[in-house]
């Protein structure tokens, strides 16, 4: 299956790099009769791809994903010093690639304000797309698995991908996947990134969604066949896409004391009734942070939970909380080192319609199981 993986990922990149400007085509065989995306069920949202095995947003992470059962596959969308879409979590590069050992890049590091703090880094606006392909993925976090850093068995399949390359993955897997990517802080990049047509950002990641046929309201067939979600922490971004797409889009929400970036005001004050009366008007859901629905004890155990997904249905509005984790650290006291009974608790208990997770097996084999111990 690795093998397998290899030259698929190579194809599918070489496919988005070549296809740059021109109109987008699947692979030969994409156009055959696929299974449909399952909806019967909450949805199954591979955060940055299947991240808990495999360097986040990287080719094979988002391939591992489709294999393990995920009905959407979630990247983060940045933008290249010279205006490509790449799929990054971060503005900087130092924690999840390979910069620092590349002595032609020293000079690069410096300090800019994101989402109103000093971050210090190489920041991924300083490459162009050329550059960012010689640098090579890493995983996050000391904790999991090393192996794949920087060399997936074979070099050339872990650089960072566009946005372009991402959406070809999920058109030519063999059943619908849907594609969640977030507009990663917009107001971060319109600073540091200028396009030659004066187009904003938010245009261009539109833009780039209808080059390849995403359109159409939520659960309408234009929709079913080509599934999206758009999301982003920044509500006047969302407000500014809906008079771009009829796609449907999520606001994500953070720990209710951060400010947006764009409106600075809290979470707290944008999960108010009368903001979410507003911004019905705008979205199909929200996606807030796990923390912010249910609140943890200093002792690490859950609290009571707030109203905010009562708040989001009562509105029609969807809720997919983020991200399920299966590690211990992760994992409050109540779950018993249990991912299952997180799980359970969150669609059973809290009620929510969607999961991102970093380990799409994980929740997949939670719900087949469920499933057929109710049936």
């Amino acid at each position: 299956m690795a093998s397998l993986w290899i030259v698929v990922a190579a194809a599918l990149l070489v496919l988005g790099c070549a296809c740059g400007g021109a109109t987008a085509r699947p692979l030969v065989g994409a156009a055959a009769a696929k299974q449909p995306l399952q909806t019967s069920r909450p949805f199954n949202i591979a955060h940055r791809g299947s991240n808990g095995e495999l360097p986040e947003e990287t080719a094979v992470a988002y391939m591992r994903a489709i294999e393990e059962g995920a009905d959407f596959i979630e990247a983060d969308i940045a933008a290249t010093k010279d205006g490509h879409l790449v799929c990054f979590h971060d503005m900087t590069l130092d924690d999840t690639t390979d910069v620092a050992d590349h002595k032609e890049f020293t000079g690069r590091r410096r300090t800019l304000e994101v989402q109103w703090a000093n971050v210090t880094g190489f920041f991924i606006t300083d490459f162009t797309l050329a550059e960012l392909k010689t640098l090579r993925a890493k995983q996050r976090w000391s904790f999991r698995e090393q192996s794949h850093n920087g060399t997936y068995i074979d070099h050339s399949i872990s650089p960072i991908i566009t946005f372009d390359e991402f959406i070809n993955i999920a058109l030519n897997a063999k059943r619908v996947v849907g594609i969640y990517p977030e507009m990663k802080s917009p107001v971060f990049v319109n600073q540091h990134v200028k396009w030659a047509d004066g187009k904003k950002y938010e245009d261009k990641f539109i833009a780039t969604l209808k080059k390849y046929g995403y359109g159409g309201k939520y659960m309408t067939k234009p929709w079913l066949q080509k599934p999206v979600f758009i999301q982003s922490f920044a509500p006047t971004s969302l407000i500014y896409a809906a008079g771009l797409t009829d796609s449907p889009k999520v606001f994500l929400v953070d720990d209710v004391t951060v400010r947006t970036e764009d409106t600075d005001q809290s979470y707290d004050e944008i999960t108010s009734d009368e903001y979410l009366d507003y911004m019905k008007d705008y979205v199909v859901g929200i996606g807030p942070w796990k923390d912010t629905v249910v609140p943890p004890t200093k002792g690490n155990r859950l609290a009571t939970p707030t109203d905010l997904v009562a708040m989001a249905h009562a509105r029609g509005l969807q809720v997919h909380p983020y991200t399920y984790r299966n590690e211990n650290r992760f994992l409050h006291y109540n779950f018993r080192q249990d991912p299952y009974a997180e799980y359970d608790y969150w669609l059973n208990n809290v009620g929510v319609d969607g999961l991102f997770t970093d380990f799409p097996a994980s929740l997949r084999r939670f719900q087949e199981w469920t499933t057929k111990t109710r049936n």
